[in-house]
């Protein structure tokens, strides 16, 4: 049983028990079956969620929305999820055998046959939640070990006879950008889900999940910078911003952009959930008052890391201030603090084709800021 206290910050600042729950069942309804929904049901028994800039779905989507699932107690919702993605992304064979297709198309056909970390980062800890929530039924709702499969390919692809590459370094305990590349992305360290994997992973691997949890805040700490809290998209292992051209891609990935804003929104949550600073929480009053202005004036930027402009228009900016408000948990309730977690409220969601991204980052916060976002 999780004897965890969990903080209602919108509470803490004001807002009603009413006002708080209303707002919740609002933002489930839009998310899930309104107008500007992401997820959609599809045969009798599946759903995808959607990304609506790039019109396919992603294994980060897709767990995401389980996680939202299990923590809104929505299982039919969860199941039809789950059985898409084992049936159109995950696979069955090749290098990446055990891993999960980072996009398909909506119709379920594979883009790519390489996975994304993050989503089976979310999709373990989905799985082992529901496991707890709900029990265990059988084949694909075997939660639990289907769960533990996800974790076991994640740190022994590659090793003995398995083909492919491990998504976790065996040397340093990081997750990597991809499995068997050489750096890493700071929004997906999650120290706060690898505890918990070390409690209920697989028996053999536990040490390493601890460790990895322990490498995680520490990493955590050098990717944030010291004074504007930003951390990069995509990072050495040093946490320094990655200094290498990708042979795949023309866009720049050393900045606080996009996949970025992640980074402060799960120091929050790790440390509602466990209450350990060594320092990574700094990043969540620092990033609070960096963006400040940009947040009273409603005109967010691209950033270098060290707070200097660098483009015209965030992409995502409803998910800036989503993030940045859940940093809150991490974080002194100042009036700097009260202030985002007070602009965050009274915003809506995000409507149009670049929603999907936006709107994940919103419901993650507001349940996290709710003290709806528990460990099953």
């Amino acid at each position: 049983m999780d004897m965890h206290s969990y903080r209602n910050v919108f509470a803490e600042v004001g807002y009603t028990e009413n006002e708080i729950g209303n707002r919740l069942e609002e933002i489930k309804k839009e998310f899930f079956f309104g107008e500007d929904r992401v997820y959609f049901e599809t045969g009798s028994d599946m759903a995808y969620i959607v990304d609506t800039g790039n019109n396919d779905a992603r294994t980060e989507g897709m767990s995401y929305g389980m996680m939202m699932c299990v923590q809104l107690n929505m299982h039919e919702e969860f199941d039809r999820l789950w059985k898409w993605a084992k049936t159109y992304m995950w696979m069955s064979e090749g290098e990446n055998e055990g891993y999960f297709a980072w996009s398909c198309a909506l119709d379920g056909k594979k883009n790519a046959y390489g996975p994304a970390p993050d989503g089976e980062e979310y999709f373990a800890m989905a799985l082992l939640f529901a496991s707890h929530r709900w029990g265990d039924g059988e084949g694909i709702f075997n939660y639990s070990k289907e769960a533990c499969d996800i974790l076991t390919a994640m740190i022994h692809k590659g090793r003995g006879d398995r083909a492919g590459a491990p998504m976790m370094n065996a040397d340093n305990y990081q997750i990597l950008f991809v499995p068997g590349i050489g750096f890493t992305d700071p929004s997906y360290h999650l120290p706060h889900f690898y505890k918990l994997f070390a409690e209920w992973g697989p028996e053999a691997d536990r040490e390493f999940w601890n460790k990895a949890s322990l490498v995680a805040r520490d990493y955590l700490v050098k990717a944030c910078h010291p004074v504007t809290g930003f951390s990069a998209e995509y990072a050495e292992f040093d946490g320094s911003p990655l200094k290498m051209k990708l042979p795949w891609s023309k866009d720049r990935h050393d900045w606080f952009y996009s996949d970025s804003y992640r980074t402060v929104a799960n120091i929050g949550l790790d440390y509602e959930w466990n209450k350990i600073d060594v320092g990574q929480i700094k990043a969540c009053g620092n990033i609070q008052r960096a963006l400040l202005d940009d947040m009273r004036a409603d005109t967010y930027h691209i950033y270098e890391v060290d707070g200097r402009v660098a483009g015209e228009k965030a992409l995502h900016p409803y998910g800036i201030t989503a993030t940045v408000a859940e940093s809150v948990l991490g974080s002194k309730l100042d009036n700097v603090a009260i202030e985002w977690v007070k602009k965050f409220f009274e915003m809506p969601m995000r409507k149009g084709e670049r929603r999907y991204y936006d709107n994940c980052l919103y419901v993650f916060a507001f349940l996290a800021l709710s003290g709806n976002y528990r460990i099953w």
